[in-house]
């Protein structure tokens, strides 16, 4: 089993500075402690209503992450997210701060998270100059993706260069460990093997947790996992920084 590197997502930190006025919790100064616990990498996921990550807290992480280099940052969302109020629009916010990877989602703006993968068949086209758009300016770019071997086929033919798996039903089914569980399972395991075959990286992401996660590094070739929400609730029992080196021991445990 390969090593799997860590993205902590501080969007739920960022919900929580947002409940009161003010600047508490100190988002950059959390991110601090993500990377001095040995997180691999920074992930957030800005909407136009600014729920939780602002603008403002983008451009302040890219700037942290340039001086942190052994510390990549992903900024995702959905692509056409235009400009609301002091929210530029996603693709000008990505094109500003140029992270080192930009995962493409399929949200609206009033959904409350992201719970689907792209359907290809019906957006490729359209992505696929947007994909070339942001490889240009060096970034890597990454497409939310189901567990579909045909979708992941045609996320290589349009040009991305990962996958983010969608793993909240693989989390939901965990719960039960039944033999619907196995074949959902048996989907991941395959997307993973077919997605290496065919040359696309590949990352995972949404509702992964200290008991989930260490199955489903068993997936061949697990770049990257994205967590947040889990991370977080366990953060406020843990302390953040147990939370993370939790977490982390699980990404390099083979």
């Amino acid at each position: 089993m390969s090593r799997t590197a860590l993205s902590v997502n501080l969007n739920k930190i960022a919900l929580i500075r947002n409940s009161r006025p003010g600047n508490y919790p100190d988002l950059i100064s959390h991110a601090k402690v993500c990377i001095a616990a040995g997180a691999d990498g920074l992930t957030v996921h800005p909407r136009p209503d600014q729920r939780h990550i602002r603008p403002g807290d983008v451009y302040a992480l890219a700037e942290l992450v340039r001086d942190n280099k052994q510390i990549e940052f992903n900024i995702e969302g959905n692509p056409y997210a235009e400009s609301l109020g002091s929210f530029p629009g996603f693709i000008k916010l990505v094109s500003d701060t140029r992270p080192h990877q930009c995962t493409l989602v399929p949200d609206t703006n009033d959904q409350l998270t992201s719970d689907h993968g792209f359907d290809l068949r019906k957006s490729g086209a359209q992505l696929r100059p947007l994909i070339q758009e942001l490889q240009d300016l060096g970034i890597r770019v990454s497409l939310f993706m189901d567990p579909d071997i045909e979708q992941i086929s045609l996320a290589k033919d349009i040009g991305a260069d990962r996958i983010e798996l969608y793993t909240g039903p693989y989390a939901e089914a965990f719960k039960h460990q039944d033999a619907e569980f196995d074949a959902l399972f048996k989907r991941y395991f395959d997307a993973a093997v077919h997605a290496q075959k065919i040359g696309i990286g590949l990352n995972a992401g949404h509702d992964l947790n200290l008991e989930n996660l260490p199955m489903f590094r068993m997936v061949p070739a697990l770049l990257e996992v994205s967590i947040g929400h889990a991370l977080t609730v366990d953060a406020i029992a843990m302390g953040l920084d147990n939370a993370v080196r939790a977490y982390k021991a699980l990404c390099e445990d083979a």
